[in-house]
């Protein structure tokens, strides 16, 4: 598939109701996710104010192949590897996210880093950092944005400082089709959030309330999030106004999984299949969770635990302002 034929695609009208073979749906799903790639890839690389054609259409695009893979079965696309779903922000991503919490040009920072921002670890710890943050943390139901559905949202804000304590927080529950009310909520062994929770919710992409708030928050403030890749791949595809504020440099994430593996000397010291970097295990390190706790994996109580957790590790680097 070449970029006009997923445009091509991507105007089609399709109703995925009406294909009930699974080979159909399936080869349908496989051309919605590879025209999805193709669209995002000419649209991100293009000159800012010179799109070839409005994000509109790659949310739309990724709204139908939602439909078809209910229909499908997501419970048989499980084991495939997400299309949709970035592994890391970006190094010019992580250079932008330092000179946000340190108030400093994304030039002197990406100086500091060096290539490939190989040194970002020295960017990190070389100027205090403060303002005011806001938390983000998600619940979905699937690892693939194009595929799944947001279904519990948790934020609130902290102020950089040794002793602040999180203010305004907020978390609410999202919709899913009603298919789930039998199927039952897809991964719930890992947010244990069921159907009674989310009964009589509206889903996310038809919640313009929450939608609304949530990019007036992200425009006003930084956002951490624990591999924050993770909340910008969802945002970029499920909230309507985000990629065009991503790419104009209004919405700055900033993954505080990067921060444990820069700052966090012990990191580099443990073993990797212990998974140093997950915050259950930063967190029990510095203090914020007790050995005998597990993290939550649910939106609010999440973010809370990020939020303490950043605050130590800040606080054992010297790395707040005086």
């Amino acid at each position: 598939m070449n970029l006009s034929q997923a445009l091509e695609h991507a105007n089609a009208f399709v109703f995925p109701g009406f294909l009930t073979d699974a080979e159909a749906l399936n080869a349908e799903r496989q051309k919605n996710e590879e025209a999805i790639q193709l669209l995002m890839d000419a649209w991100r690389t293009s000159a800012p104010g010179a799109e070839p054609f409005s994000f509109d259409l790659v949310r739309n695009l990724a709204d139908r192949n939602r439909t078809t893979c209910d229909s499908y079965g997501t419970e048989l696309l499980r084991d495939l590897p997400p299309t949709s779903l970035s592994r890391k922000l970006s190094d010019e991503d992580l250079i932008r996210s330092v000179a946000a919490l340190q108030h400093r040009s994304f030039d002197e920072v990406a100086r500091s880093a060096g290539p490939d921002a190989r040194d970002l670890a020295t960017a990190y710890v070389e100027a205090p950092v403060s303002g005011t943050i806001l938390g983000i943390d998600i619940e979905t139901t699937d690892r693939d944005p194009s595929r799944g559905y947001i279904i519990n949202v948790g934020l609130e804000f902290m102020e950089l400082t040794p002793k602040a304590k999180p203010q305004r927080p907020f978390m609410g529950y999202c919709g899913l089709p009603d298919l789930y009310r039998e199927k039952g909520v897809p991964l719930s062994f890992v947010h244990h959030i069921g159907w009674a929770q989310l009964e009589g919710r509206k889903p996310f992409r038809q919640d313009r309330k929450m939608q609304e708030a949530l990019l007036a928050a992200m425009e006003a403030f930084p956002y951490m999030a624990h591999n924050a890749a993770f909340e910008d791949s969802w945002f970029m595809l499920q909230l309507d106004g985000y990629a065009e504020a991503r790419k104009a440099g209004r919405i700055v994430p900033i993954d505080t999984r990067d921060i444990c593996r820069r700052v966090d000397p012990e990191y580099k010291m443990l073993p990797h299949d212990s998974r140093p970097a997950a915050l259950e295990s930063w967190a029990r390190r510095r203090g914020t969770l007790k050995a005998s706790e597990k993290e939550k994996h649910l939106g609010l109580e999440d973010v809370d635990l990020m939020f303490r957790t950043v605050q130590a590790e800040f606080a054992e680097r010297n790395m707040f302002a005086e």
